[in-house]
């Protein structure tokens, strides 16, 4: 993640921050924690991630998904089969169990085939809250009412948890894109959601995770990036594919 010199303010907040909660003395007396506390330097790396995000976010992307992405994948596919898709960063979950409840009523062939979502981020703390399941009126705006009724626990303390069944549809791991045994680990997929993630990398990063992400797709894969996001510039290892409802990108 890069921070320009614009954002210091950002950074010595954050790190200030961490050196209250530990009763550090100064930051030499923290940094030499940091190098030796594997879990403060998790904590750390947790405070500079931005979870910002809602249910059915670039609907646009959900609905190519459907009409088009997934037709083309299952071609190749008999009934039974496994389709997996990666979301990440999945934030707080809410941009993986969008794909679920996408799917799950948009998708005519969603129970024809193995469906596999997996949901990653490099923010623990977020990860933890995506398995929780439980979120404000602010996440949910866009969705449909049937969809909050049907898919959601009434609300408490004015938040509304997913039901068990859709949790149990999504495995949520902590992955760090710029780290290749870390991606490696999640295996191959057959669609990456990878949404305004890329544009807080610096140039060498971002050439990195482009080699990782497809790496990480199965031959012929599709790649969904943020509308902001384009990896023409970054990667030739990607044809950029027009579909009525969305850019997206396939694995040469």
């Amino acid at each position: 993640m890069l921070f320009e010199e614009k954002k210091r303010y950002y950074i010595d907040r954050r790190v200030a921050e961490r050196i209250g909660a530990t009763d550090s003395r100064d930051f030499t007396d923290y940094f030499a924690k940091l190098r030796s506390d594997r879990h403060e330097a998790q904590a750390l790396i947790n405070s500079f991630t931005v979870n910002e995000t809602y249910f059915y976010r670039e609907e646009h992307q959900l609905r190519c998904l459907s009409r088009s992405i997934l037709p083309e994948v299952v071609r190749d596919h008999r009934p039974g089969d496994r389709i997996r898709i990666w979301s990440l960063p999945c934030s707080t979950g809410e941009e993986p169990y969008s794909i679920a409840l996408w799917l799950l009523e948009n998708w005519a062939m969603v129970d024809v085939y193995n469906i596999e979502i997996v949901g990653s981020d490099i923010d623990t703390k977020a990860v933890e809250a995506a398995l929780r399941g439980r979120y404000g009126a602010r996440a949910l705006s866009k969705l449909p009412p049937d969809v909050l009724e049907t898919y959601f626990e009434p609300e408490k303390k004015g938040k509304r948890e997913i039901i068990q069944d859709l949790k149990e549809s999504v495995t949520f791991t902590a992955t760090n894109l710029v780290d290749r045994p870390s991606v490696v680990a999640q295996g191959r997929f057959d669609v990456i959601f990878c949404r305004n993630l890329l544009i807080y990398f610096d140039e060498e990063s971002r050439k990195l995770a482009a080699a990782h992400l497809h790496e990480a797709l199965n031959p012929g894969g599709y790649l969904c990036l943020g509308h902001t996001e384009s990896m023409s510039r970054i990667s030739n290892a990607f044809e950029l594919r027009r579909f009525d409802d969305a850019i997206v990108y396939r694995r040469n």
